[in-house]
């Protein structure tokens, strides 16, 4: 079994990254059991989904009920968190219309947990044991922090929190990419390119030297399932990180939002968003809003990309490379 096949059937990983894949997966159980954290399963199919205007699930009909294929394991996780779970972790295939790439398959493999009684330091601490436990054989360089701000400041020498539409464009036509959006577009799509073009590309170092880098503090419009709350310099913010290496990210990690109320209102923003957008508004998950009712214990919680962190470590430059058969040869 060869990585370069020509026939459709052939799977095209190799044999030696499978070998790896399963060596990956083992060692992540053994770092949750040395930690007393619980491995469970809740449903990939679900009457409800993410309302996030920017993630498209795909959806099924059974007995007239349309149900969705998760994107995440997120919101019944969470229902086992309000039961009274404690620490949980879980690894799992999800799925994502539209996504497609070097870096994107529409069905992926995904580790997410949650931890009662963590801030997001302290989940960024296990994060960072845990990618050093997985990514040991490559030259890793010290781990790095840095606020949202600081990456803008540093790269663009603008504040995303304050900046204004017109910093941004002026910004985003001194790289040549003032014509990718409209300035009619949402303020968070801007900063979103200028993320993906200027700042990620000098995140977490470069294959032959890479590092481990924690974004953190998110402008509040990007809070999704996170709290809001003030940093150091009283801005309001999004206490919610992001995991970059090699210029790729990997995970994103939330200080769990609490309040249902709060929650319920999010979704409806963004189903208003979705409508705006031309696409269909999602049913909202009430289990999940009746879970935050009924008490969600203080936790943070991550969700890591494993095909990603396999390309990082067998140094392949596609994901089609670590999955036995991606979606062409599905």
């Amino acid at each position: 079994m060869t990585q370069s096949t020509s026939s459709p059937w052939e799977p095209c990983a190799s044999l030696a990254v499978l070998r790896s894949r399963a060596t990956l997966l083992q060692k992540i159980r053994n770092f949750f059991q040395h930690r007393a954290v619980l491995e469970v399963e809740t449903p990939i199919l679900s009457y409800s989904t993410t309302c996030d205007p920017f993630i498209d699930s795909f959806a099924t009909v059974h007995n007239n009920q349309t149900y969705y294929l998760h994107t995440s394991p997120e919101l019944p996780m969470k229902r086992l968190l309000a039961a009274g779970s404690g620490a949980i972790y879980q690894i799992c295939k999800v799925f994502r219309q539209g996504e497609s790439g070097p870096k994107h398959n529409p069905e992926f493999s995904l580790l997410e947990w949650y931890r009662p009684g963590y801030d997001l330091w302290q989940l960024m601490q296990e994060m960072d044991e845990l990618l050093h436990e997985l990514l040991s054989e490559l030259p890793l360089q010290e781990t790095c922090y840095y606020s949202y701000q600081q990456c803008f400041e540093q790269s663009l020498s603008i504040n995303p929190h304050t900046a204004n539409m017109d910093d941004l464009y002026q910004c985003a036509k001194g790289y040549n990419l003032h014509q990718v959006l409209s300035l009619d577009d949402e303020k968070d799509r801007w900063l979103d390119l200028l993320m993906s073009h200027v700042v990620e590309p000098n995140l977490g170092g470069d294959r032959e030297h890479p590092a481990i880098c924690f974004i953190y503090d998110y402008p509040t419009s990007q809070a999704a399932l996170a709290r809001v709350a003030k940093d150091n310099n009283g801005q309001m913010v999004a206490k919610r990180f992001e995991v970059y290496m090699a210029s790729m990210e990997l995970a994103n990690g939330f200080y769990e939002l609490k309040d249902g109320n709060e929650q319920q209102s999010r979704f409806e923003s963004e189903n208003q968003q979705r409508l705006d957008m031309g696409k269909e508004a999602i049913p909202i998950d009430q289990h999940f809003l009746q879970a935050l009712h009924s008490g969600l214990p203080e936790c943070s919680g991550v969700a890591l990309g494993l095909d990603r962190v396999l390309m990082l470590l067998e140094s392949k430059n596609s994901i089609e490379h670590v999955i036995s058969f991606p979606i062409a040869r599905a």
